[in-house]
């Protein structure tokens, strides 16, 4: 059976519900639309915001032909099919047909420079979905070709309007009379995703074997006892994603790596990104394992290296790697406490003067101004060091740094005590 999200796409443009900043009266892609000047763009939003659905009413309201891939499972030889397909649409004096892209992020850098000449000649119309920052993600040259519109989370109104909307129009779900007595949970749950909103209304309201005509309470309790008791999958996009992740870094701060695999796998199988997922474990290596471990850091930055250039399913390898590894490493917040104590100190004193020895000196004027008098260089000494005040004057006596307890700052520190206390008996004599 066609799942309820789909079966409640709207087929008219103007029943598209939502990004009224961008589609509202005057906005600039509505009158793009409206001018018939429609052009490449990307849609940057959350899963569940209506990109698919918005790209589809476009193609229909423009009477253009539409073809639809996913980045994930497609390369340079199906965009260059489309393209063949697209000139041939031209040749016959057909408008330039529109190539829908999901998960453009997920193209290689090579798979990208493939679309850019169909973009740049009008060959296609390219509309790319994504839900990562496009300035991170895509080629600068495909982005300066494309307008880029940032798709809103729907509002708790335009929720209650579609689910309202649902229960009156579809003919499956008004089959029984829905009350809607409390819609808080099934909002919460969706997370402004309007695919898991009607999904879960949906599972909500073929829970139990009922007469047609009977009525359906949806109440808070209700919904999330449905959802508890069919064991509803990890979702990337609600707040099984935040508590998952949260989980799983709790666990490698915790030093338990069989926690962390779990609440790892659980992710990757739930179809989390895993770009996502490394750089939290980068956050991990520096934020809770730090000067205890500095190999840590190196280890993360290389799992997301590693995990992208190989993509899922082997990926999982070295990310797994990398998480007990971290969990089995020595841990140590001190550089992370260094760094909040230094922004604190900045925050309060925000106007302290740099010392006059430490500032640049390029040209006569800072020289007589005293810029850099007096700055000892520290390899014109032995051992490379000596005793000179960095800090501002009204900072000098402060400390950001207090080392942690683990064996490398210790060794770290009595190294370093050593090395100042022996310079500064020499500068004492």
């Amino acid at each position: 059976m066609i799942p309820l999200a789909e079966r409640m796409r709207p087929t008219h443009l103007k029943d598209f519900m939502g990004q009224n900043h961008i589609l509202g009266p005057g906005k600039a892609l509505r009158a793009a639309i409206e001018s018939d000047k429609v052009h490449s763009m990307i849609l940057w939003g959350s899963p569940g915001v209506g990109k698919t659905t918005f790209a589809r009413l476009l193609a229909h309201n423009q009477k253009r032909e539409f073809f639809q891939l996913s980045a994930a499972d497609s390369g340079i030889k199906s965009v260059r099919d489309i393209l063949e397909t697209a000139r041939e649409l031209i040749h016959r004096h057909q408008p330039s047909p529109i190539l829908f892209l999901d998960e453009i992020h997920r193209f290689t850098k090579s798979q990208q420079d493939s679309l850019l000449g169909g973009v740049e000649k009008g060959i296609i119309i390219l509309i790319g979905a994504t839900t990562e920052n496009p300035s991170f993600e895509l080629n600068r040259a495909l982005l300066s070709r494309c307008r880029v519109y940032h798709f809103e989370e729907m509002g708790r109104k335009d929720l209650e309007k579609i689910l309202q909307r649902a229960v009156k129009e579809d003919p499956l779900i008004s089959k029984h009379e829905v009350e809607l007595r409390e819609t808080e949970e099934l909002i919460l749950y969706s997370g402004g995703d309007v695919r898991k909103l009607l999904n879960a209304l949906e599972l909500v309201v073929d829970s139990e074997d009922r007469e047609p005509q009977t009525t359906v309470i949806v109440t808070n309790e209700r919904v999330a006892s449905i959802l508890r008791q069919k064991n509803v999958p990890y979702d990337k996009s609600g707040n099984q994603h935040y508590d998952t992740i949260s989980a799983f870094i709790k666990s490698i701060r915790g030093s338990d790596p069989d926690a962390a695999l779990y609440y790892l796998h659980t992710m990757i199988s739930g179809g989390e990104d895993i770009k996502f997922i490394c750089r939290r474990m980068i956050i991990s290596a520096s934020e809770d394992i730090g000067l205890a471990n500095p190999n840590a850091l190196l280890i993360a930055t290389s799992c997301f290296q590693a995990a992208t250039m190989v993509g899922l399913p082997e990926a999982a390898i070295p990310m797994s790697q990398t998480a007990i590894y971290l969990a089995c490493s020595p841990k140590s917040n001190s550089a992370y406490l260094a760094m909040h104590r230094v922004q604190k100190a900045i925050k309060d004193n925000p106007y302290s003067s740099i010392p006059l020895h430490l500032r640049n000196a390029p040209d006569k004027l800072t020289r007589e101004l005293g810029h850099g008098k007096n700055y000892k260089y520290p390899h014109d000494f032995p051992g490379n060091f000596v005793h000179q005040t960095y800090l501002p004057k009204d900072m000098d006596s402060m400390t950001f740094f207090v080392p942690g307890e683990s064996p490398f700052e210790t060794r770290m520190m009595e190294i370093f005590k050593q090395f100042r206390a022996k310079h500064k008996e020499t500068e004492d004599k």
